[in-house]
């Protein structure tokens, strides 16, 4: 089959002899702006999409590797400064032009790895002006030539910063933070880290409500550590994705499907932490629909998808094809692509987002953890060699 794409949009799919029949000599016209990609029947899948990056942070948490294998819980650290706080005082001292210079290095990184679009959330500030420059920096990002596309998420309830407490903390959060962030329109969705330690149901719930109130999607952080509610608490507030998730139970998820609630595994963080694996099994037993991202996090730092799925596919037992559509048309459904138009599926009328993989069989995506399965990405229209 030949696809053709004009401007940033797949237009038309037919049959690759019809195309050549129709085209040929078009492309050795000196007036034509027509490109012809012969893949040599190499395999082609569409963009991939990942739907849980903390893209921009500052700093350097790499000795907290030493301290969890010397038994320390991510509790343990968080209270003896490390963690997120720690983030977030390199973060507050950098400038928005260092915050660019690698939220660009980042994404061509994951774009090299087949990323097409990203869900970007801040919550390495934890002030209002921090935030909000974190959000406007991904705004100045999105609009980049040859990176990815961005979903920006306001996550100001990341964490309590240090003097405040959690009640202080929430009235700043709905009172202050958020209308800036809706007053200047630089995040489509808001996220909470709902986990016993950090914010509770009943302090989550308010955040989300009034984000809602006030025009944002609503995501999650829930269950990563222990079933604190939040897998609940997302069903109730039937919020796009709740992500972690892998303490919530198996009624819960139940719960969660039936109201529309997507569930996005993050399998670069059990990898990392040491924690405990998703039963894959009993997820799509039940037809848990899921995504699979990255997480991309000072703990966390690979922006390859292909490892996650290859990690899924090879720890987890899950099909290469479940992998695939957690990257793409899941994704997807819980992150638009800024043009509105369909992005994550190969179809007319899409956006002309698609991966060409090294081999005729797509299966290879799952087998290159350590490097980049694909000779080449078109990004919005855009031939990109690898």
């Amino acid at each position: 089959m030949g696809i053709i794409i004009e401007g940033n949009q797949i237009v038309s799919i037919q049959d690759s002899s019809d195309l050549l029949d129709e085209y040929s000599g078009a492309e050795s016209d000196a007036d034509s702006t027509l490109k012809i990609h012969d893949l040599g029947g190499a395999a082609v899948i569409p963009g991939l999409i990942d739907a849980h990056t903390h893209l921009l942070w500052a700093g350097d948490r790499s000795p907290e590797v030493r301290l969890r294998r010397e038994g320390m819980t991510y509790a343990d650290i968080a209270r003896n400064g490390g963690g997120i706080q720690s983030t977030v005082r390199a973060t507050r001292a950098s400038s928005n032009e260092s915050l660019f210079q690698v939220g660009y290095v980042r994404l061509r990184e994951a774009l090299s790895t087949g990323t097409t679009h990203v869900e970007a959330k801040s919550g390495y500030g934890l002030d209002t002006e921090t935030e909000l420059r974190l959000l406007d920096v991904m705004k100045t990002l999105g609009g980049v030539a040859h990176v990815p596309t961005i979903d920006p998420t306001w996550m100001g309830a990341h964490d309590v910063p240090v003097g405040a407490t959690m009640v202080g903390y929430v009235d700043e959060l709905v009172s202050e933070q958020l209308p800036a962030v809706v007053e200047q329109n630089i995040a489509r969705s808001a996220d909470v880290f709902c986990e016993p330690g950090w914010f509770d149901v009943e302090s989550s719930e308010r955040i989300l409500t009034e984000a809602r109130n006030q025009g944002m999607s609503l995501r999650m952080h829930v269950d990563e550590f222990k079933d604190g509610g939040g897998g609940a608490l997302a069903a109730d507030l039937g919020v796009e994705s709740a992500d972690h998730a892998y303490c919530t139970p198996l009624e819960v998820r139940r719960t969660m499907r039936d109201r529309g609630v997507m569930t996005g595994f993050l399998p670069g963080t059990p990898y990392g932490m040491g924690d405990q694996w998703p039963n894959m099994n009993e997820i799509q037993s039940e037809n848990v629909p899921f995504t699979l991202a990255t997480d991309f996090n000072p703990n966390c730092q690979t922006l390859s998808l292909p490892f996650m799925m290859s990690l899924m596919v090879q720890r987890c037992g899950v099909h290469p094809l479940d992998a695939l559509r957690a990257v793409t048309v899941n994704a997807a459904k819980t992150s638009p692509h800024p043009t509105g138009l369909v992005h994550g599926q190969i179809k007319e009328g899409a956006v002309a987002n698609l991966n060409i993989l090294q081999t005729e069989h797509w299966e290879s995506v799952c087998l290159r953890p350590t490097g980049s399965p694909f000779s080449a990405t078109v990004l919005n229209g855009q031939f990109i060699a690898h």
